[in-house]
């Protein structure tokens, strides 16, 4: 399958649901150069981590990226990007920053003991062996405005759709080439 094939297939899952905006969170620490991709090809972006930071934590944060249909940034952020982890793909009826404030939410998980750690739930590895285990509870309040993840599986010529229906999750498996 060529690239234009493969963006194709992919931006035809993602934008198939009318009335959605479609976001990236992308992994800062798995995709070199991310900065400068979003400064340069310049689409609508917020860092999920707040604050000044500093230069070096600035490149490995994640961002959640408002993204459209056959846009440059799209095109190299599927064609570059698909099947290396980059991060997962979010749909809601929710705006950047509205959807930034609920996805700041679940930066932050505590162990048995109180501490605190960092969840990567961008990372597609991550959230296909989390979401499933999930209680209904948790499903809510990782869901929140969500209506959609869709998260490229190992095999990156599948990918998985995550939904809640009914308080219950919905997973389908989606094939991409072939």
């Amino acid at each position: 399958m060529s690239t234009e094939e493969l963006i194709d297939a992919i931006e035809e899952k993602l934008f198939s649901d009318d009335g959605m905006n479609v976001f990236a969170v992308l992994d800062g620490a798995s995709v070199s150069g991310l900065l400068d991709k979003l400064y340069d090809l310049s689409p609508e972006f917020l860092c999920l981590f707040k604050g000044e930071l500093s230069p070096d934590m600035a490149e490995v944060a994640p961002y959640l990226v408002k993204i459209e249909r056959d846009s440059e940034f799209t095109n190299w952020l599927i064609g570059h990007g698909w099947g290396k982890h980059w991060g997962i793909y979010v749909l809601a009826d929710s705006d950047l920053r509205a959807l930034d404030r609920h996805l700041r939410g679940l930066l932050l998980v505590f162990d048995e003991g109180g501490k605190p750690l960092r969840f990567r739930f961008y990372d597609p590895r991550v959230v296909r062996t989390y979401l499933p285990t999930c209680t209904a509870e948790e499903l809510a309040t990782v869901f929140g405005p969500v209506a959609t993840f869709l998260v490229e599986e190992e095999d990156a010529s599948n990918a998985t759709r995550f939904q809640l229906t009914s308080d219950t999750l919905k997973q389908q498996r989606i094939p991409i080439t072939g």
